[in-house]
């Protein structure tokens, strides 16, 4: 009896998380950038794609309601080593109660310096991007991606959750490239990871 009351309990959260985020989407859909949080499948994806296997921290921009958080976990990431930037008051605090052993940090993703509060001086093994960038001009995509490129480690890269067909942010030569995973079918809308990976001089920083 204990195994259906578990997978009971699993859905009835899954549920509950669902409602929680469709109603953020709805006060502000260019914020959250989809009605539904991303499958596990596809954080999954993500976490596949991302240089987890490179030593030092983890950062995670835009957790939602944790499940890339709760992929990393699942691939043996050490909770000690995940610092999670969440925007949403309400999400990040459901996220301290969920992953007590994670950094949850209430701030803006867009932001490190004034968010971390380190000088800029962080330098992480892994960013886990999932912050809806499509509103902004190509250009500043390109100039955020690129201060995050800058607070790499060595053999560390960016992944992205994005629904868009093509990358949405172009290389910027000598600094990093686009590239991305199989398409995600269990997904809703079905998607890519978009991996950017550190090239030229900034890939040995």
């Amino acid at each position: 009896m204990a195994e259906p009351q578990n997978r009971s309990g699993a859905d009835t959260k899954g549920a509950a998380d669902w409602l929680r985020f469709l109603a953020t989407w709805a006060r502000d859909p260019k914020k959250m950038g989809a009605v539904a949080s991303s499958s596990r499948a596809y954080c999954a994806m993500m976490v596949r794609h991302a240089s987890i296997g490179v030593d030092g921290p983890i950062l995670e921009l835009g957790p939602g309601l944790g499940v890339v958080t709760r992929a990393l976990l699942e691939a043996g990431v050490d909770p000690a080593r995940i610092t999670s930037i969440e925007y949403d008051p309400t999400f990040a605090e459901t996220l301290k109660t969920r992953f007590p052993r994670v950094n949850v940090v209430w701030g803006d993703g867009f932001d490190l310096d004034a968010t971390l509060k380190d000088g800029g001086e962080t330098r992480f093994a892994a960013i886990l991007f999932a912050i809806p960038i499509l509103q902004m001009k190509q250009a500043e995509r390109q100039a955020l991606f690129s201060s995050y490129v800058r607070r790499l480690r060595p053999g560390g890269n960016i992944t992205q959750l994005s629904y868009a067909p093509t990358a949405p942010v172009k290389a910027v030569p000598g600094l990093f490239e686009p590239s991305s995973s199989p398409l995600v079918w269990a997904n809703i809308p079905p998607a890519r990871v978009w991996i950017y990976t550190p090239t030229g001089p900034a890939a040995g920083h």
